[in-house]
């Protein structure tokens, strides 16, 4: 019989970490509660198929961004210091907490990118999978509420089974009114020891947002249908798309390698980034529009999500890694 899988806790320099592993594909994932409870590396068979941290000890004093952080409560920008939320207008408050930004000065990746306040609530294996179930209580946070002041919490689990990671995130809405939703992952993609050029991607999408000098959807859109596989040779992404199929697969590939990622259907927008000054691929996995609180309220973005008082959403994402 193959040995079974297996979950436990783990001290990577002087840092707590989770370590699952499925030996049958030979898979391990690692995450970091106490960095944005981020899974920071996975390998297949030894490789490493996420772009990860050298030093965990580093990556803790000068965080950035890698394996597969979360973004929340905003994900991407948005384009200017204030929101819009159940008709209201919000105001960010720098003073109170250090707001990330972008080359143009907005908004960015919202509050939660490499929070160290995730706790540990269950970790397990047994012969069907390993998974590790970490919690945070946003609304215990003054700071963050300062900045969106809708009372939540997050609980989020990593889950190895059958050759597959799913990351799955549920959030309770603790407040009087809806929660707004635009919410998302940036998982950092690669093939190792294989040259980018070398390297294709499946994008099942057909609808592109036409997107302003500073990122920021216009309202205005374009169908597209790439090739099958379209080759990143000479090409870079980072654009936002619609239009996906129902269960249909992103992927990159090269030399018999391949990494298909899934969304679940309330994730209908997807962002492929692919600068072509590194050797990653992001699929996005996203709850709606960058900018979509904004968009939203202008009548632009039809489709925002929202969690009505009382109420938990629940979604996943899929990655499965053949071939290594």
């Amino acid at each position: 019989m193959a040995e079974t899988y297996t979950a436990r806790k783990v001290t990577v320099d002087s840092i707590e970490t989770v370590r699952l592993s499925d030996p049958a594909h030979g898979i391990e994932l690692s995450t970091c509660p106490s960095v944005g409870n981020i899974a920071y590396d996975m390998r297949v068979n030894g490789k490493p198929i996420l772009n990860s941290p050298p030093s965990l000890f580093e990556w803790k004093k000068s965080p950035s961004q890698a394996g597969i952080p979360f973004l929340a409560p905003w994900a991407n920008r948005l384009d200017t210091d204030a929101y819009w939320a159940n008709g209201k207008r919000y105001l960010l408050s720098p003073d109170a907490v250090e707001i990330r930004r972008d080359g143009n000065g907005l908004p960015i990746h919202g509050l939660l990118l490499f929070a160290a306040d995730w706790q540990v609530m269950g970790l397990e294996a047994n012969e069907q999978g390993a998974q590790v179930t970490s919690l945070l209580d946003f609304w215990k946070h003054p700071e963050w509420m300062a900045q969106f002041p809708f009372a939540h919490r997050i609980l989020m689990t990593h889950r190895l089974y059958g050759g597959v990671l799913e990351v799955s995130t549920s959030i309770e809405n603790l407040a009087l009114e809806p929660m707004p939703l635009v919410i998302g992952f940036h998982p950092w993609y690669q093939i190792p020891e294989t040259p980018r050029d070398r390297w294709k991607i499946h994008l099942p999408v057909r609808e592109h947002y036409v997107l302003s000098p500073k990122l920021i959807p216009t309202g205005e859109t374009k169908p597209v249908d790439f090739p099958d596989p379209t080759p990143l040779a000479g090409r870079q992404f980072d654009d936002v798309f619609g239009g996906l199929a129902p269960n249909a697969e992103f992927a990159l590939e090269a030399d018999g390698r391949k990494i298909s990622v899934r969304f679940g259907p309330k994730f209908p927008i997807a962002i492929v980034y692919a600068p072509s000054a590194r050797d990653v691929v992001c699929f996005e996995p996203m709850t709606g529009l960058t900018n979509g609180f904004n968009l939203a309220h202008e009548g632009i973005f039809k489709n925002l999500q929202s969690i009505p008082p009382g109420a938990t959403w629940t979604e996943s994402f899929w990655i499965r890694p053949s071939g290594f």
